[in-house]
Formats: structure tokens, sequence, C-alpha cells
């Protein structure tokens, strides 16, 4: 199960810039809540109650945590609709923002520039394609990648691997 960008910046209380390149354990995120829940899940005695706390742990985080704001949350809406195949400058232009702008607000909420979380997202949907049993030439048609060789050099930057292996070929 995949966490947006919106639940990210929610559920852990700060900006996911502020913990760029870092490990950063959720005891210094989320100080005694942390302990206090650890401490209530080695307690319970079955996994129903182990998994009805963290549930309700987290429901009761994203109930008070920020929001990003409708801006951003509309780009992020956004680019997810369309595959990643969006320009930064129609992004931009969708929410009344210079570009700027919306590079400086959406990455501080979400970690990421709208043209990263745009290549991330295509990259996501090609991923899938490929281990779907698509052919990497056509994946990279249907995902907007110039060519092959394109979706190739997104594939070896962002698994580390060709793309037949991500296919699992």
């Amino acid at each position: 199960m995949g966490l947006s960008p919106g639940a990210a910046y929610t559920l852990l209380g700060v900006s996911p810039r502020e913990l760029e390149g870092a490990v950063v354990g959720l005891e210094d995120l989320w100080g005694r809540q942390e302990r206090q829940l650890r401490e209530r899940v080695a307690a319970a005695t079955a996994w129903e109650e182990r998994f009805t706390l963290v549930g309700g742990f987290l429901a009761r985080r994203a109930a008070q945590g920020p929001a990003m704001t409708p801006e951003v949350a509309g780009v992020w809406d956004r680019i997810v609709a369309h595959g990643g195949r969006v320009r930064v400058d129609d992004l931009a232009g969708s929410c009344g923002w210079s570009r700027k702008r919306l590079w400086s607000r959406f990455r501080a909420q979400t970690g990421l520039t709208p043209k990263r979380a745009a290549m991330l997202v295509r990259f996501d949907r090609a991923a899938r394609a490929l281990r779907a049993g698509g052919n990497a030439a056509d994946v990279a048609l249907a995902h907007g990648y110039a060519d092959q060789s394109h979706l190739h050099r997104d594939v070896l930057a962002f698994a580390g691997c060709t793309p037949g292996a991500l296919a699992g070929i």
C-alpha cells in the first residue's frame, strides 16, 4: 500500500522536505505518542487488536495533522489523474500561481518538485505495466516516454535495474 504525499504530510506532522535525505524514527517525529502506541501494541494479545490500535492512532493523527493546501492537493490530484503527463506551467496556471510559487509550495508540502512528482507518477504507471507483462516499447509509448531508451533511463534511475529485470524477465 502506498502513502500519498498529502497523507504523509498529515500523518508525519512535518513537511517531507524537512526529512529529505534523512532516516528518521517515528519516535523522533511523534515522541511520547509513538512510545505509548508501541507499548499498547506490544501489550495487545491479538493481531486484530494491534491493527485496531494502529488504525485508530493513524486516524487521530490524520484528523489533527496539517493538511495540504487546496492548491497543492489539486495539483497532486491533477498529476495523478494525467499519469504524470503534465507540464508544470499548466499546473501553475490551474491553481493561479506562478511557476516559482508552485514549485516552492509544492516542494514544502510534498518533499518533491512538481516535475519530480510527475516523473515518479509516470514511472510508477510504466513500472506497473512492465510488471504486468507489457512490452517495453509499447509501455514507453503508452506512458509518454519519448522512446524505449527514455523509459530505460528512468527505470535505471528510479529502480536501479533494467526494464526487463523490473518486469521479472
